[in-house]
């Protein structure tokens, strides 16, 4: 039976870090936290070991001008939704899979393939093959404009995120990045462990921990990829995850996404195909904020028409690691979608 474990305000402090350099030393970190870095290792051991947070590498921003992302709305027959769930869950394609409260949509996925030949492969021969799907319809991003990686926990005061904040300014970055079997290799890695060391990589592909360094800070550079830090739903306080569909004129796009990108609560912000051309999630604290939060976004944006809200249950795979009911990770399915 997996330890139960309370999380304190340093433990918060910590993930907080995290999430601004996901893969700080210990010894970096110790000063800014106030505590050895001895202590900060403990206490991310227990952390992880517990699944309440954990770190790994995902897709940069990079991805959208590449690569192919797509939100598959599925309904299925209630009596195959636990089985369709296991078989959803082992393809790598589907990275984020979301059990939905019924209405447009009972499972919402986070689909990304290196391709538009891929993508429609999974859309058809892949789903067409799955027990109790009723139907499918698929929004494909056009542009990503925020995703999960933005989002902070907030526990740390002004100070730690400035000195956090300055040691990761943006760089521009290097476009047309060819990837070849060492950086595959990397990136399975570190898709299941964010915070791996070099010598640990070097052995595990077969290279120096030279090399590692060099490459990893080409694929960071080129926002092929780029490292979360993320936390069971007790951490971030059970929020309530909902998706928001909505119409904007082209003309206001960017004033949209800026304004729902400013929002605390904001988890993803991307344009996509279809009647609907926003799509944006937001943690919310209670089912009653969703309402208000409209409310107060059309009343800044007079051009945004919401035209549907679908609010997750329970989220059974995000990015690739599995999570309970309590949101803890317990176990990983690996995402390829370079």
């Amino acid at each position: 039976m997996r330890e139960t474990v309370t999380a304190s305000e340093l433990d918060l402090a910590l993930v907080n870090a995290l999430q601004l350099r996901p893969r700080a030393s210990w010894s970096e970190l110790s000063p800014l936290l106030g505590v050895t870095a001895g202590t900060l290792a403990r206490r991310w051991d227990r952390l992880t070991r517990a699944g309440l947070a954990w770190v790994y590498a995902a897709p940069g921003r990079e991805f959208t001008r590449n690569r192919c992302t797509a939100f598959v709305l599925l309904r299925c027959l209630p009596q195959e939704r636990s089985r369709l769930l296991a078989r959803l869950s082992a393809l790598p394609e589907a990275a984020t899979i979301e059990v939905t409260a019924p209405g447009s949509s009972d499972l919402l996925l986070d689909v990304l393939a290196p391709g538009l030949p891929s993508l429609s492969r999974f859309l058809t021969r892949e789903l067409d093959q799955l027990p109790g799907i009723v139907s499918v319809s698929a929004l494909f991003a056009t542009s990503l404009y925020v995703e999960g990686s933005r989002w902070r926990l907030r526990s740390l005061d002004p100070s730690q995120m400035t000195a956090l904040g300055n040691a990761t300014a943006a760089q521009e970055p290097v476009r047309g990045l060819e990837l070849d079997p060492v950086d595959r290799a990397l990136l399975g890695e570190l898709v299941r462990d964010g915070r791996l060391g070099l010598a640990e990589l070097a052995e595990r592909t077969d290279t120096s921990p030279p090399t590692v360094r060099r490459r990893l800070r080409r694929l960071t550079d080129s926002a092929v990829l780029t490292f979360r830090c993320d936390i069971a739903s007790a951490l971030a306080g059970h929020p309530v995850p909902v998706s928001l569909l909505g119409r904007v004129p082209a003309r206001d796009i960017g004033t949209v996404h800026r304004t729902l990108a400013a929002l605390p609560e904001c988890r993803l912000v991307a344009a996509v195909t279809g009647p609907a051309n926003i799509f944006a999630t937001l943690w919310v604290h209670d089912l009653g904020d969703i309402q208000r939060r409209e409310t107060a976004l059309c009343a800044r944006l007079p051009s945004l028409t919401v035209t549907d809200r679908i609010v997750g249950l329970h989220t059974v795979k995000r990015m690739g690691h599995l999570l309970d009911e309590e949101g803890r990770r317990v176990g990983i399915e690996p995402i390829s979608p370079w």
